[in-house]
């Protein structure tokens, strides 16, 4: 959303016509009277979605391509295709080489780039507003153009080995890929965005190709812009482009097994290795989708629990109970309380990391034991306070054209329709600490619990133990 924008009335001392001086009078802020940015919507013949914010005064637009299309739509023999080809976008197309297109986006002074997640492949650009129909046709020509040639495939596969080896020494990353691989065992929501390296190396032209014919469709992309483009341009554009995409693949086995709602297990993946010095636990119950009723709940909740981190100044401030008594007892090293949502299923949790690792079923127990309280102890307080956090945290989130894109897109391809960051203030508003209660009470209480762990972790006690800890009274 852009920024409403205040026009103060600096009044300055006027002078008459006949030379008499006017009173200084000092006038109130008052805001400046321009209608609210809209977000509007145009479906074209072939199914695609064109979606825009337009705002008079950017002088910069953000285009992109948001298709409902991720590592969740291979197969497991597939899994790491839709990354591949992320990679291999801005290679080289039937109409440009690998020059002609870096020296085309340097020479606008644009920035091209492309990312894949789970559910989701997003290719976008940012460039002055003269310069959007030019990125347009870039994003048209990689999305429908690209060459695949096997000297760039080869090329890349080397790439995504490196950048495997350096996720992997990324801890977080690492839980959370373990997180959800044990969450959501043997489905395509529990595999890897990158894939296993075995997969890496086999991926071939065919697998690439494929998964472009089954999934780069008209029904399952967004055309994006926010900023300076307006909206009618933009469905101009789309439609002189993309009206060529096709309307509908093949429902693929592939397919239909991603659509299908996952199942969560309760179960843990334990990787001790005592030459890291910390432990790197994630611990989750089955969480909301984007879609659900109780999505903001969720996030007020995660919002009470809060997120600690030790080498900040404010570390015995942090705001929320659990943060206090891990500060004092010198439990952790940091904390960060999460909201993952999905299509269908998100993981609601907690990941916790410490260099105290003969306490850790103390830290353990004190963040399980601040989710029971949930259940049946909340104050207003606290709910008003995560609600100002949470309401300043979105909105904050939505500072440039780039962020206000990703928040359209991603809404209008997981649940078909954004909501604009009124209509979430008002929801946010209306939650009370009843709301946050009956949540826990039906998601968090005596449920079974996904727990990744990697490092020190001697001192973790055993699932059963932990599992028994979602229903404690107190």
């Amino acid at each position: 959303m852009a920024s409403r924008r205040l026009a103060l009335n600096l009044a300055q001392g006027l002078r008459g016509r006949a030379g008499i001086s006017v009173p200084f009078r000092r006038g109130l802020a008052t805001p400046h009277q321009t209608p609210g940015l809209k977000t509007q919507t145009t479906t074209l013949k072939n199914g695609l979605t064109v979606a825009t914010q337009f705002s008079p005064y950017a002088q910069t637009s953000t285009v992109g391509m948001w298709i409902d299309a991720g590592s969740r739509a291979e197969t497991e023999e597939t899994n790491g295709t839709a990354h591949f080809l992320e990679h291999l976008a801005f290679k080289g197309t039937s109409k440009r080489t690998q020059q002609q297109l870096e020296l085309e986006i340097e020479n606008m002074g644009a920035h091209l780039n492309a990312y894949t997640s789970r559910e989701n492949t997003v290719y976008f650009a940012k460039a002055l507003n003269e310069d959007v129909p030019q990125c347009v046709d870039i994003l048209q020509d990689i999305l429908q153009n690209s060459k695949l040639e096997e000297a760039a495939i080869e090329r890349e596969r080397d790439v995504i080995l490196r950048e495997s080896e350096e996720v992997e020494k990324q801890l977080e990353e690492v839980v959370f890929d373990h997180l959800h691989a044990t969450a959501f065992q043997h489905q395509p929501l529990g595999r890897t965005i990158l894939g296993p390296r075995e997969n890496i190396r086999d991926i071939t032209r065919t697998e690439l190709s494929n998964y472009i014919k089954h999934n780069y469709t008209a029904d399952r992309m967004v055309l994006v812009g926010s900023g300076g483009v307006p909206h009618e341009q933009l469905v101009e554009m789309a439609d002189k482009h993309f009206a060529g995409l096709p309307t509908k693949a093949p429902e693929t086995s592939a397919y239909i097994l991603s659509k299908k709602k996952p199942d969560f297990i309760g179960s843990d993946i334990r990787i001790r290795d005592d030459t890291i010095p910390t432990a790197n636990i994630a611990i989750a119950v089955e969480g909301v989708s984007w879609s659900d009723d109780d999505y903001f709940t969720a996030l007020v909740a995660q919002a009470i629990v809060g997120n600690y981190d030790k080498a900040l100044g404010n570390a015995p401030h942090q705001g929320s109970k659990l943060s206090g008594i891990v500060h004092k007892d010198d439990l952790a090293t940091s904390y960060m309380s999460f909201s993952t949502s999905y299509s269908d299923t998100g993981l609601w949790g907690i990941y916790l990391v410490t260099d105290n690792i003969t306490r850790i079923d103390d830290l353990v127990h004190f963040a399980l034991r601040e989710w029971s309280r949930l259940s049946g102890s909340v104050s207003e307080a606290e709910v008003e306070r995560a609600k100002a956090q949470l309401k300043a945290s979105i909105l904050l989130s939505l500072d440039g054209t780039t962020a206000v894109a990703e928040d359209i897109g991603r809404q209008i391809v997981t649940t078909g329709r954004r909501m604009e960051p009124r209509e979430i203030e008002r929801v946010i508003d209306a939650i009370t600490e009843k709301d946050v209660m009956d949540f826990a009470q039906r998601k968090l209480w005596d449920k079974d619990i996904a727990i990744s762990a990697v490092g020190s972790i001697e001192g973790l006690f055993t699932y059963s133990r932990i599992r028994a800890d979602m229903s404690r009274n107190f």
